[in-house]
């Protein structure tokens, strides 16, 4: 994959849309069927569908052949010869090869097999095509542009594929083209309104040393239950019965449930 680090073709985002162009070739091959159907075929039907290649294909190849299409144009909108970064007018000057052209040009055989089925498929959108009823000559004429268009799409994928294939040493070495030979070594095609910001990369994180993540702090050992403590059992005075001594009272803890030592006090009680 091509990096879009530094300078290098990957970081202009309209080779990358050039891509997105044959997405399109579907939806224009339903368009060109549909304008076809319009039209009833005349007697020479080989002779018709010729016509609409070579007017729609042909003749704009040998165009293309002589002038390429601008990387920098999507027919309608371009990028402004005096706007355009260093980067790109170096890569509008390196020298288009042979089998460039060669590849760019052999999109008219896909686009003549299309021509042939459209024509023939016509029947089957009869009734969905604007042109009903309309001279078979202004039919062909319509159709034209519209197989022109996927020409130059055509054209734009290839040389999108082969700049963005073209490694950055190679485009540091190549002079800016000038001005006035952009303007007669390409076909410049739109109005020069698109101005569209390099593309960037999210920083890398490869090379950053990664920090050590502290483990959590261990809990603390949680403290034991505290027992509840029983209520003080009641204090009674104890005399002394060491002759010659003064009584005197000393307190002992007494159990509350515990019986009585003389279990037969009341009855003395009520004997006396």
């Amino acid at each position: 994959m091509t990096s879009l680090r530094g300078d290098s073709s990957g970081r202009e985002p309209l080779l990358w849309v050039q891509l997105l162009g044959l997405a399109a070739w579907p939806l224009e091959a339903l368009g060109l069927l549909v304008l076809l159907a319009g039209g009833d075929p005349g007697p020479f039907p080989l002779v018709e569908r010729l016509f609409c290649w070579g007017l729609g294909a042909l003749l704009p190849a040998f165009l293309f052949w002589r002038l390429p299409p601008d990387p920098w144009s999507l027919v309608l909108v371009q990028v402004p010869l005096r706007g355009r970064r260093e980067w790109q007018r170096r890569l509008s000057a390196l020298p288009s090869s042979l089998g460039l052209r060669l590849g760019a040009a052999a999109g008219t055989l896909p686009l003549l097999a299309l021509v042939w089925w459209a024509d023939r498929q016509g029947g089957i959108a009869w009734s969905l095509s604007p042109l009903a009823t309309t001279p078979r000559l202004v039919v062909l004429l319509i159709c034209s542009p519209l197989v022109a268009l996927m020409l130059w799409q055509w054209h734009q994928l290839v040389q999108a594929i082969w700049l963005l294939s073209r490694p950055p040493s190679l485009v540091d070495s190549t002079v800016p083209l000038g001005l006035d030979q952009a303007q007669g070594q390409h076909l410049n095609l739109g109005l020069p309104l698109l101005l569209l910001p390099l593309l960037t990369s999210p920083p890398a994180r490869a090379n950053q040393p990664v920090e050590p993540v502290p483990a959590p702090a261990e809990d603390p050992a949680p403290a034991p239950p505290l027992k509840p403590i029983s209520p003080p059992a009641s204090l009674v005075p104890i005399e002394t019965t060491a002759p010659g001594e003064r009584a005197l009272a000393i307190p002992r803890a007494i159990d509350q449930q515990q019986p009585p030592e003389d279990g037969q006090g009341s009855d003395l009680d009520q004997q006396i």
